[in-house]
């Protein structure tokens, strides 16, 4: 019998800013040590583009086996790898096969919340991919014909040499129509059913712990290419770390001419972290 799923905190609401109150969006206003900090990162992120190091494909050794669960998260795993038919372990490694079922459990507690049919086939697009570990949570719920993970800084070199490029390259190279595109999703002019975004940059706090500059805070010209690229019917699915994100994505969401049909705060996750907050978004005349 597969193991009930999570209970999360599904707030259904007609107007956005029903349940979760709206931050106004407005100019950020950046402190000395905040500018000084970007201008540190800014000088990496400018040498690494420069560079464009590679190593080569990265593949990750597979943990094959899942150790040291407890016993609901072992549940939950076994009743996602049922219904998904996935194996993530058989590819990588336990944290990162742990962080891939997350992903995918934080995607059926929402679509369970929020009452929608599974959608298959059609394209998806991530936004802010990193180094799109979570490529095959993804492609095992849209199941897509095509899927691409944009990311502004795939050239980030890690400590053991390799890029985030070669990374991506290891974790999507069994993956059918998929690949990875290093550059800034607020330039990328391609229409998908489904764009997703986890946890995107809001707000500088988050920007300046990834080590990135300030000038990839852009929200109101990312909001807005996301809704340029939703087709009349498309989804855009977004993940927040908490309910102020949230509120603040949902007032560039709506600003960009979207409307949410669906908000749920998810409490029980996979992973220790805060509350993470689900939406999804049409554009508004649909």
């Amino acid at each position: 019998m597969p193991a009930a799923a999570p209970q999360g905190e599904h707030l259904s609401d007609d107007r956005p800013s029903e349940r979760l109150q709206l931050s106004p969006a407005v100019t950020p206003q950046y402190s000395l040590k905040q500018l000084a900090l970007s201008r540190y990162h800014a000088c990496w992120y400018q040498l690494g583009k420069r560079l464009a190091w590679s190593r080569g494909i990265y593949r990750e050794q597979p943990a094959h086996q899942l150790h040291h669960l407890s016993g609901i998260h072992r549940e939950r795993i076994a009743s996602l790898q049922r219904r998904f038919r996935v194996r993530f372990e058989q590819h990588v490694k336990q944290t990162t096969a742990l962080k891939q079922y997350d992903y995918l459990d934080i995607l059926d507690q929402a679509w369970s919340a929020w009452k929608l049919p599974r959608l298959i086939g059609g394209s998806v697009q991530d936004i802010g991919s990193s180094n799109f570990w979570y490529a095959h949570a993804l492609h095992a719920f849209f199941q897509p014909v095509e899927m691409v993970g944009i990311e502004v800084e795939g050239h980030r070199i890690y400590l053991d040499g390799y890029s985030r490029l070669d990374y991506a390259q290891g974790y999507i190279q069994h993956l059918s129509n998929t690949r990875f595109f290093i550059g800034d999703y607020t330039c990328y002019h391609d229409s998908a059913d489904v764009v997703t975004a986890w946890y995107p940059f809001v707000t500088p706090g988050p920007v300046l712990s990834w080590r990135m500059p300030l000038s990839v805070l852009a929200p109101e010209a990312l909001f807005s290419r996301v809704a340029q690229n939703l087709p009349p019917h498309g989804l855009f699915i977004m993940v927040n770390q908490s309910r102020e994100e949230a509120a603040i994505g949902a007032t560039w969401c709506e600003k960009a001419g979207l409307t949410r049909h669906g908000l749920c705060v998810l409490k029980a996750t996979l992973r220790s972290r805060l509350p993470a907050v689900a939406s999804y978004w049409m554009h508004s005349h649909t």
